[in-house]
Formats: structure tokens, sequence, C-alpha cells
């Protein structure tokens, strides 16, 4: 899809879905609406109606920002001068279980 919109087209919103009071919240789809309150309607009656929703965010696509898989690596990679970040530098004591 171009980057550009015509003047007719509804804008596009991604829809994130929560299941139950403190989970976080899944994206689960996209649709088009020409306002916010029209997006949450929508994303209701496409995204809730076959499971449990009990909250929906609508965020504008184009006000969303990512990185590209392309730049993963370097992005992504580690600072080297915070080496305690790395859980490898730490031990654990023997009495501390499950982690």
């Amino acid at each position: 899809m171009s980057e550009k919109q015509s003047d007719t087209e509804w804008q596009l919103w991604e829809v994130f879905a929560q299941e139950k009071t403190g989970e976080p919240h899944i994206h689960c789809g996209s649709l088009h609406a020409p306002d916010a309150e029209m997006a949450l309607q929508n994303a209701r009656d496409v995204y809730s109606r076959r499971g449990s929703v009990v909250n929906l965010w609508v965020v504008p696509s184009k006000e969303i920002h990512a990185t590209s898989p392309t730049e993963a690596g370097e992005f992504f990679e580690p600072a080297s001068d915070k080496i305690y970040r790395h859980p490898q530098f730490y031990t654990i004591p023997k009495s501390v279980k499950d982690i």
C-alpha cells in the first residue's frame, strides 16, 4: 500500500486487545475508520465477538514508529560499555531456585 492516502480513504488503525485485566494488550489486527470512536466500535465488532475482551486500544498506524528487520542486528546489540546488563557476570546463590 502506498504511503500517500487519498482524501476519501479512511485512516488505518491498529487494534490491540486485552483479554483479562492485568494482562498485556496484544495486537490483533487493523482496520480503517474515520475517527477513534468509530475505530473502537469497529474493533469491538470485528475482534471481540468470539472471545472475552475487557479492553481495546486503537492507534493510528501512522503514529507507530518501528525498526526494520534489516536493522535488527545493529540496533538491538547490547552496549559493550554496560557489562552489568549481562547476567553471566552474576553468581546465583544456591538457595535461589527457579530462575
